[in-house]
Parts: structure tokens; C-alpha cells; sequence
């Protein structure tokens, strides 16, 4: 089958989900309505204002690793990382026009740092440890005005960079025992630097700000403190705060108002500080480290941390407000409620969220310390949320309070890593459900409201139980496995019906609607259809070219299916004809889900990096 490009692209309605490692990744728009900040390898612009108005730059091939505006806000750039001895791109998007306006390609590896110059003619760019190079970029014509090595070969890496503010020819670099003040000179094509005399002090500079006058700038570092720099002079003239009072961790991120530095620190703290005596006036603390402080006005300013949490801070009051918040490490599973596309919940390594699918902000959190969760089910009344985690339990919640209702103990040997629930089958709302471990038993257990037993434990698999899907009448289920089988279930006999192989570690497997035909898909890239009656294989789609398919689902009609693997595109193809109606292109990172909802109209998608998309479904 061949991809041709007659395809559609899938629209994008909304991602959950902040990059909050990238340092200075929030930044405010000069505009004053807009925030900019990447999620992967996507620049977002957001109007925190208004809900699900988020806009999307898509042109980088991996990570965003820095990000700026320029100080009249016509441009947008915004660096990556790519593999070892490729060149990494720096990206010039134009704001209004939310558009592409050219790729800087010179770095090596990893572009650490972006810079515009205060009227917005140059860019300052530095390449990352491998690279150790600055450069300068003429942006009226897009073609580097020169480069030079970043720092001497006896200093370590550089890690910083910031323009002055009222000079072009201007700005300042700092790093592992580097701390530079550069000088363009357009003419000549060169720029020289002047190392800054520290003395005795030996610090790891990881931020820098200026003062508006160009006459002072403050260093950030890893030992806690914010060293004062005179920038006329180059000489070092103190650092604060006292020894006793240093910030642990160091600090990641600082901003100038008026006479106070705002400063966010590796453990969570933000304090203001008072220039220029650098004492503490206030400090808070947050959830995360936090590597992005940007004013709204001279009163309130967001902070964004590693934990992917925005925060809301006033100057007077200084009290965090969580702004917005979601999951940082891998989503292991996703899942609507049975008849409602308006809420959805989803489970990560570190907690279970359920989100409000049109707002997409969070409603429930539930958090176990130490745990992971690996999949979630909702009952099918929706009273209570069904979870399996990886101490060997099944735990079920109340979705609205996020309450433990009960749990099974050593459901399975090692971890509970598929679940499913049948419809109650009496009066009282009995019913069972049926789990698949990391031990490759599949369990049936009967849930009656004062009790949990098992009613039976079916062993075959030899592998982990990826996946299972029980059918409409609650006599079979099928179950999919990383040890290349599906084994066809029944519910009254615990015994198997069929048995499906193939060469694959299977990773999901979906009935038809009509539960005729059964879908699975794995590592071998391909979609195969069988028959559910006898389990021949009908069919088999090479689906994806180069990478395992991690996750699929069939709309409710049974014309479309959707997948998603670890060739990190979302694809939507045709039941009968199997051929690719329209492909998404946003996420980063392996994709390990993929849901549409029970509407048809969108389809959710989450990925290892914790980003939760939503797109609209094809019609």
C-alpha cells in the first residue's frame, strides 16, 4: 500500500500539557494578551483568557529547547535538539501571520540558548556543549553575521545567554566558570568578548538578567546565590543572598521589576529579592523546580515549573495560584466513560486525572506515592473509576471524589497491567471484572457491594497481558499479549475459544462493532483483521513504516480506526477500504494510547512525554 499524500491532515482542537524543562519556556507576548510556550516539538500560543484558543507552530523535527519573543513581538524563535552530529534548526516564526519564516541551520546537536536583540535586527544564538559556539544572525537578510567559540577551552560549557536592552551590539554569556560580555561589530563581521573578572569566585552561571539601564546584570547559579555584575566595568561586585541563606539546588530563573529580582530556585522556591543589597524580602515554594518566570504587568507574574504546574503570583500578596497544570511523565492509559465524550480520564506514572474534555482542565486528581498506575476502566454506570496498579492491586475510585472505594489485593503476581468491566449481570448491580497481569494470567473477578472474590484464573499467555476487550453479551473477552498471541475467551467455562499468532508482541486488540471481526496491532507494524468466529486472518496493513503501533481504537460505526505508535504520528483509516484517510502530526515522543470518543468527534491522544491531544475526527 503506498502513502501517497493524498491525505488529509488531522485538525488539532486542544493539547493539556506544558513543557515546563524548557528553561524560560513561558514567556509572555508583548501584547500583553498572548503566552508562548512549547509542548515536545510544538510551539504553543496560548490567550490564557479564553479557553481552548490555543494556536500551534509546527516545524520542528524533536524537542524545543529554547524559546523567545522579540521585544515588539512580530517574531518568534525557537530552537531544538536533534541527534548526535546532525544540525539542530532555530526556527523564525512570524507572529501575526502564525507562520514559518525560516530555519537557522549551524548548530550542532542542541541550540541551548535564543536571544533577539532590543530592536530586533539581530539574533544571538548559542549551540550546546557539543557545538560551544555563538553566533549572530543578521534577520533582515536570515544569514549569520559571524560566530566564534562560546567559551576559552579551560572554562566548561556555556549555558546562558541575554541581550542588553538598550544596545544591539551588545550581550552577555555565562556558564561553567564562564562569564563573557560580547561585542558586535557589523563592520568588521566579528564579535569579541571580554571575560568578566569574578576574582576568587567560581560559580555555574544557568541565568542572567539586565537592569533597564544596561548598567548592571544579575547571575543565577547552581551554589544558590545571584551574583551583581557591573557591566560597564566587567568586574564582579557581590553576590546575595547571606551564606546562611542560599538557595538550595541553585537558581533557574530570574526576572527584573522596578527595584525587586524575582528569583525561582531548583527546589521550588520562588523569593523576591531587593536590589541592589540582594536581601530576601519573600519566599514561596511550589511543586517542581521552576525554570520560567514572566510578568503579566509590574504586579503579577507566572512561574512555570519542571512539574509542568503554572503558577499565578502577585507581588504584594505573594500566594501561588495554580494556573494550570498537567501530567509530566508517561501516560500509560486513557479512557471515556461509556456514554459521555465530555469527561475523560487518564493514568501516568506518577497519578490518575480526570480532565473536563471541552475546558480541559483538570477535575480529579489521585495520587498514590510510589505507585504507578498502568491502566484505567470506568464501570459501566459510571459510579466508580477501576484501576490496575503495579503493586499487584486493583483499585477502584469514586470519580467524583477521587475516594479509594475498595481494592483487590495480589490481584496479580506482579503488576495489574489490563482491566475491564462487564455490565452488571442482577438487580443489585453485581458484576465482574475481568484483569490481565505482567504474570500473563488473565482473572475473573465477581464485584458485589460488600465483596471481591475471584471466580476464576486462566493461564496461558506467557507473556504480559497488554490489552482486553470483553464482547456486548459478556460471554467471551479477548486478551492480547506480548508473547505474540490473542487468546478468545469464555466468560461462563473460563476456558480459551481461539487462539490468534503472530510474530509481534501484540499491544492492543479491538472487536469490530459487530464483533464479527476482531483488530490487533503491535510491534510488527501492521494491522491485522481476524475472524472472531474461528480466528483465520482475513487481512493484514503494513501500517507503519518504521516503528510499533502502540495503540488503536474503531469508531462506534466500525467505517474508521485510529492509531497511534511509536512513529509518533496519529493515523485514521478506512474499515473496509484500509487505506489512510488523514494523518496527525504534533506529538514528540512514542505515542502509548489512543482513544476516540464515544461521539465520534474526537480523538484523544497521549504520549510518553505527557501530553494529552485532541483532534477532530475526520468526517
Amino acid at each position: 500500500m503506498s502513502e501517497s499524500n493524498d491525505f488529509e491532515p488531522l485538525k488539532l482542537k486542544s493539547i493539556i500539557g506544558f513543557g515546563g524543562n524548557v528553561r524560560g519556556g513561558l514567556v509572555n507576548h508583548p501584547n500583553g494578551t498572548h503566552t508562548i510556550y512549547s509542548l515536545g516539538s510544538t510551539v504553543v500560543i496560548d490567550n490564557p483568557r479564553q479557553p481552548n484558543s490555543q494556536e500551534f507552530l509546527q516545524g520542528h523535527t524533536n524537542v524545543v529547547s529554547c524559546i523567545t519573543v522579540s521585544k515588539d513581538g512580530k517574531y518568534i524563535a525557537s530552537g531544538q535538539v536533534t541527534h548526535m552530529g546532525f544540525q539542530a534548526d532555530i526556527i523564525i516564526w512570524d507572529f501575526e501571520k502564525r507562520q514559518l519564516l525560516h530555519r537557522l541551520p549551524l548548530h550542532k546537536v542542541k541550540v541551548q540558548d535564543v536571544a533577539f536583540s532590543p530592536s530586533g535586527k539581530y539574533l544571538a544564538s548559542l549551540g550546546g556543549q557539543d557545538d560551544n559556539s555563538v553566533i549572530v544572525w543578521d534577520l533582515e537578510k536570515f544569514t549569520a553575521i559571524c560566530g566564534s567559540p562560546a567559551s576559552s577551552d579551560s572554562s566548561g560549557a556555556t549555558l546562558s545567554l541575554a541581550y542588553l536592552n538598550k544596545n544591539d551590539n551588545q550581550f552577555v554569556t555565562g556558564g561553567h566558570g564562564t562569564l563573557r560580555v560580547w561585542e558586535l561589530n557589523t563592520q568588521q563581521r566579528k564579535i569579541r568578548p571580554t571575560d568578566v573578572q569574578t576574582g576568587q569566585i567560581k560559580r555555574i552561571v544557568k541565568c542572567i538578567a539586565i537592569d533597564k539601564d544596561d548598567e548592571l546584570m544579575y547571575c543565577g547559579t547552581t551554589t544558590g546565590d545571584l551574583m551583581q555584575v557591573n557591566l560597564r566595568t566587567k568586574l564582579f561586585k557581590h553576590s546575595g543572598p547571606r551564606d546562611k541563606e542560599l538557595f538550595s539546588m541553585g537558581i533557574l530563573s530570574v526576572a527584573l521589576q522596578g527595584d525587586v529580582a524575582v528569583v525561582g530556585c531548583g527546589d521550588g522556591t520562588i523569593a523576591k529579592l531587593k536590589l541592589p543589597k540582594l536581601t530576601i524580602l519573600k519566599s514561596v515554594k511550589v511543586d517542581g523546580n521552576v525554570t520560567s518566570i514572566t510578568f503579566d504587568d509590574t504586579n503579577n507574574f507566572r512561574a512555570g515549573t519542571s512539574k509542568s504546574n503554572v503558577y499565578s503570583v502577585n507581588m504584594q500578596a505573594f500566594e501561588p495560584v495554580l494556573k494550570s497544570t498537567c501530567h509530566y511523565s508517561k501516560i500509560n492509559d486513557i479512557v471515556f466513560p461509556e456514554h459521555s465524550s465530555d469527561v475523560f480520564a487518564t493514568a501516568s506514572d506518577t497519578d490518575i486525572r480526570i480532565w473536563n474534555a471541552q475546558t480541559c482542565k483538570e477535575l480529579v486528581r489521585i495520587a498514590l506515592p510510589n505507585l504507578e498506575c498502568h491502566c484505567v476502566a470506568f464501570k459501566k454506570d459510571g459510579t466508580s473509576l477501576l484501576s490496575g496498579w503495579n503493586d499487584g492491586k486493583i483499585r477502584a475510585f469514586g470519580p467524583q471524589t477521587g475516594r479509594l472505594q475498595y481494592e483487590i489485593n495480589d490481584a496479580h503476581k506482579k503488576g495489574v497491567t489490563a482491566i475491564a468491566p462487564t455490565d452488571s449481570y442482577n438487580k443489585q448491580g453485581d458484576f465482574r471484572i475481568v484483569s490481565g497481569g505482567e504474570d500473563g494470567q488473565v482473572r475473573v473477578w465477581k464485584v458485589t457491594k460488600q465483596l471481591r472474590s475471584l471466580e476464576d484464573a486462566m493461564k496461558e499467555h506467557k507473556g504480559t497481558v497488554t490489552c482486553i476487550k470483553i464482547r456486548k453479551n459478556n460471554l467471551e473477552c479477548v486478551s492480547s499479549s506480548s508473547d505474540g498471541s490473542c487468546i478468545v475467551w469464555d466468560l461462563t467455562r473460563y476456558v480459551r475459544n481461539q487462539v490468534l499468532f503472530a510474530p509481534s508482541f501484540f499491544k492492543c486488540v479491538s472487536y469490530f462493532p459487530d464483533e464479527s471481526q476482531i483488530l490487533t496491532s503491535g510491534t510488527d507494524r501492521k494491522v491485522a483483521y481476524w475472524e472472531a468466529f474461528d480466528g483465520s486472518l482475513i487481512r493484514e496493513l503494513d501500517a507503519s513504516q518504521s516503528d510499533a503501533i502502540n495503540g488503536m481504537d474503531i469508531s462506534s460505526n466500525g467505517k474508521l480506526f485510529v492509531i497511534g505508535g511509536s512513529d509518533k504520528l496519529v493515523k485514521v483509516y478506512r474499515y473496509e477500504e484500509g487505506d489512510v484517510m488523514s494523518v496527525g502530526i504534533g506529538h514528540s515522543t512514542d505515542i502509548t494510547r489512543v482513544r476516540i470518543a464515544p461521539n465520534d468527534q474526537t480523538v484523544v491522544t497521549v504520549s510518553t512525554d505527557g501530553a494529552v491531544f485532541q483532534w477532530q475526527m475526520p468526517k
